[in-house]
């Protein structure tokens, strides 16, 4: 007798543990894509406060060692600590413009360098003990908030890349150079072909591909160089407190601790974008596992010679583009910079990729990250006028700081921290502005219906009575009032979205009978009752816009004949969502094609249509609700 085998357990593809082949190469890219941002914070603080060459090595072989423990920290993860997502931990950005102040009122070099460490691991165990509270906060950060957020992050990195591809920040940017073009529009061709031409694994692999043969090419004609290999050792291992003990200043603490509240926030951000990625629920656990693993990695980069870090956004974009979902394939990247913290020969390889090549790749990754705050911001109320400004505002302080980074120098110091980052004030400010808009005061919820100074608001719509909410509601449907006085029994609806799903859902749990009298009440197509106005104004506004209530002789005999076979064939008018159709000709090919059909099928048919025009007729409710609004979203479909 055979046993019978047990069914396998599903595993989620975050959990997926991939072959070691392919964890070496997916994790190898991930390095790549992040190793200039990883190296960039110590090589501008240690340019700042007077450090020599032979501590900057340190600092980066600290600074990789300790990214590839927190990265496996936080992919992996232990008890209560690390969010198990594919989320690669770097140093932040946020803390650059602070840490070099902070360092250069302690005298510069490395008396700076000990109160910054001491600074940092304050501000690690603080946020690693607020972590639980801050998660409670998730109920401020609807998609309107994580969709603004992510949004800005791929915008506010662009520059970056930008900045990259023209042959890196500083002195050695040119944007004339056609050869710096090149390698970056080369190395961006090459992703976009592989992604158009490959399936499966070398789909994946693109953005490595993509680096190693735009480095390939560089090296070929000169332009890449590894000069520093041989400069480097093969074993450089840090210690912790290799510059000495670390020094505390009060000012240094409230400071570094205000970075990593900011920071914070930025991590809530990542990791709702990579859940969204990956197709995961986040729920307040998972902000406060990734905040704590934030706290600890950060209290270790301040004993291991390293700095505060966060949720490094560059790679939500990899997995995006990659769609290669697995935690694991972190992991083996934070071995892989462990192995470079460790070896600074590999490390030195790794650095001689040009600064356009890299540029090329991250195009294509922060944009993708943006598509994901795109993606997010779909789900938003844009009827809603406050969920416009929320976006609009944010997005746009984010890109004018971003555009403009010499702003945060009209400020004082403090506040630096702040106009210093387009993420930052974005995010802070979408977060301020939903608060002030959504939990501040009496929440009125969109305009729905009615008239601008007459209009009828979702507050108004969830404390209606019954023969309120059927007599505001009922030109959405002809005849039957049924859809309606269902739709009111779905109440609460939290927003304009709910509200019409709830139209929607009624209409087709409706019974056969109840259906069919709702089908019979529209009037036939270019019908003259439509036209003078006897079948409601929802009808005559829904048929004039192809102009099906003033046609020629001609054309109105055609229409005539297949509604009238329809008609006498199913025993029901023929119902098109004419607002669908963009032309005369389109409505008669439609109706002469669902002649063909069974009554069964037309029944369903005119089901779908009659929720089609109801869509509609709803939209019609908002527009002359919202005339600001309906202008705007007019505008952008021309365009």
């Amino acid at each position: 007798m055979k046993r019978s085998r047990s069914p396998r357990t599903a595993v989620h593809p975050v959990d997926e543990v991939l072959p070691v082949g392919k964890l070496a190469v997916y994790g190898t890219q991930h390095v790549l894509a992040f190793y200039a941002g990883a190296v960039i914070v110590p090589i501008l603080l240690a340019n700042s406060i007077g450090l020599s060459t032979e501590q900057l090595i340190h600092l980066i072989n600290a600074d990789l060692l300790t990214c590839g423990i927190a990265s496996i920290i936080q992919s992996v993860g232990f008890w209560k600590v690390g969010v198990r997502l594919p989320l690669l931990q770097g140093v932040t950005f946020t803390a650059v413009s602070p840490m070099i102040a902070i360092g250069l009122a302690a005298g510069g070099g490395t008396d700076g360098l000990l109160v910054i460490y001491g600074a940092v691991i304050v501000a690690g165990l603080f946020t690693f003990a607020i972590a639980p509270w801050f998660s409670k906060l998730i109920r401020f950060f609807p998609p309107v908030v994580t969709g603004s957020v992510i949004t800005i992050i791929g915008l506010a990195l662009l520059p970056v890349a930008a900045a990259d591809a023209t042959g890196g920040a500083g002195p050695t940017s040119d944007p004339t150079s056609g050869k710096n073009l090149a390698y970056a529009l080369g190395t961006l061709a090459l992703i976009v072909l592989i992604q158009r031409v490959f399936k499966g694994f070398m789909a994946t692999v693109a953005v490595l591909v993509g680096l190693v043969v735009g480095t390939g090419v560089a090296w070929m004609l000169g332009d890449a160089h590894f000069n520093s290999v041989n400069d480097s050792a093969w074993v450089g291992a840090t210690t912790p407190f290799y510059f000495g003990w670390p020094q505390f200043s009060f000012a240094a603490i409230v400071s570094m601790i205000v970075v990593m509240l900011i920071t914070a926030v930025e991590t809530t951000g990542d990791v709702f974008a990579t859940g969204e990625i990956v197709e995961k629920r986040i729920d307040r656990d998972d902000v406060a596992r990734a905040l704590r693993a934030d706290g600890l990695s950060t209290t270790l980069g301040g004993v291991l010679n390293s700095f505060p870090y966060t949720c490094f956004a560059e790679n939500v974009g990899l997995v995006r583009l990659t769609r290669i979902k697995s935690r694991y394939v972190v992991a083996a990247a934070g071995a892989i910079m462990i192995l470079l913290g460790l070896i600074p020969k590999a490390g030195a390889v790794v650095a001689g990729i040009p600064h356009p090549v890299l540029g090329g790749a991250a195009i294509a990754m922060f944009a993708t990250v943006a598509v994901v705050g795109f993606q997010t911001l779909g789900k938003v109320d844009f009827h809603d006028h406050r969920n416009v400004v929320i976006v609009a505002t944010s997005i746009g302080l984010a890109m004018f700081v971003t555009a403009q980074p010499q702003v945060a120098q009209a400020v004082p110091n403090w506040a630096e921290i702040i106009l210093g980052s387009g993420i930052t004030l974005g995010s802070l400010t979408a977060i301020v502005l939903n608060i002030v808009f959504h939990h501040v005061g009496k929440d009125f919820g969109p305009a729905v219906a009615g008239q601008p100074g007459d209009s009828v608001r979702l507050d108004q719509v969830n404390t209606m009575t019954r023969a309120e909410f059927v007599e505001t509601f009922a030109p959405l449907f002809q005849g039957p009032r049924w859809a309606v006085e269902r739709a009111y029994d779905l109440r609460p609806f939290n927003d304009t979205h709910a509200l019409r799903r709830s139209f929607q859902e009624v209409l087709f749990s409706g019974s056969k009978d109840e259906q069919l009298q709702l089908i019979e009440a529209y009037p036939a197509l270019g019908s003259k009752l439509v036209s003078d106005g006897l079948s409601g104004e929802a009808s005559l506004r829904d048929q004039s816009t192809r102009g099906l209530t003033h046609l020629a002789e001609p054309e109105q005999d055609v229409l005539t004949e297949i509604t009238s076979a329809y008609a006498e064939r199913f025993g029901f008018p023929l119902i098109i969502s004419v607002r669908d159709a963009y032309s005369f000709e389109r409505i008669l090919e439609e109706g002469r094609s669902r002649l063909t059909n069974c009554a069964t099928q037309e029944h369903a048919a005119a089901l779908l249509e009659i929720a089609k025009i109801a869509g509609y007729r709803f939209d019609d409710f908002l527009q002359d609700a919202n005339p600001i609004h309906s202008a705007r979203s007019r505008m952008v479909s021309k365009g």
